[in-house]
């Protein structure tokens, strides 16, 4: 019986190589994104490839009501969930009090607000049958303050955390939690944040190659699953616990600076 994944911010990046990847798989899919030319020529391309169902579902999820009415809708159709990836999720950069409020309450309404919501109320289904996987996609930015993107790192280290603490709680299920931390990568976000002329963005990894080790990583029901970093990255990381937080902070703001 082919598995169904339901993947927001599906119309381009990370979601739609997970998209891809999934139908590979022989999955269908439900898929969720503002822009319904996208996700229709994605759900085109999909269907003729592999001969899956794709549902297309367009949402604004920023909308305080988006997550409620996308559950619903699926639950309209009778269409049983077994996978929910939350990926939906974007940044901005400039300094907290000089960056425009209400697209940082966006951000928080996005990144935090939905995917909670999501999360709760399709747990609610895979709890009445035990079974079903989460993949939330958070970044590597969660284990570390982001100067020039306080409230995007803030985000992210509420995704880290909320699914990890939801994954134990499900730990006598058969449901799994898993938590993506990508690296820099090869999507539209560094355009979109205005990042792209950054020192953090100088060397990126493909979409594809962090899509296929969150959901690797999801299948194998993986508490964290870090992607895409470069090796002086992965020096940085594994320094974090011994550096001075003010010489991380220094460092992230220096990485984050526009050439």
């Amino acid at each position: 019986m082919k598995k169904i994944a339901l993947i927001t911010g599906a119309s381009s990046g990370i979601g739609k190589e997970l998209a891809n990847i999934h139908a590979e798989k022989d999955g269908d899919l439900i898929i969720v994104a503002r822009s319904l030319a996208k996700l229709n020529e994605l759900k085109a391309n999909l269907e003729a490839k592999h001969n899956n169902h794709v549902y297309v579902i367009q949402k604004d999820l920023t909308d305080v009501n988006a997550a409620k009415e996308i559950y619903e809708e699926v639950k309209k159709t009778n269409i049983k969930v077994d996978y929910l990836i939350n990926n939906a999720g974007f940044g901005g950069i400039g300094k907290f009090n000089e960056r425009n409020l209400q697209e940082d309450i966006a951000m928080i309404n996005l990144n935090v607000s939905a995917l909670t919501s999501l999360t709760h109320y399709f747990l609610q289904d895979f709890t009445k049958n035990n079974q079903g996987k989460i993949l939330n996609v958070s970044s590597t930015a969660s284990l570390l303050p982001g100067p020039l993107q306080a409230v995007y790192y803030a985000t992210k280290a509420y995704v880290t955390s909320f699914s990890n603490a939801i994954a134990e709680e499900l730990s006598e299920t058969n449901i799994t939690v898993t938590n993506l931390m990508p690296g820099a990568t090869e999507t539209e976000f560094a355009k979109v944040s205005g990042m792209e002329k950054t020192e953090l963005f100088k060397k990126t990894v493909s979409a594809r190659s962090v899509a296929k080790d969150g959901y690797n990583g999801m299948l194998k029901g993986k508490l964290d699953v870090i992607s895409g970093l470069t090796f002086s990255q992965k020096l940085m990381m594994s320094m974090l616990p011994l550096t001075p937080k003010k010489i991380v902070l220094k460092q992230v703001r220096q990485m984050q600076e526009v050439k």
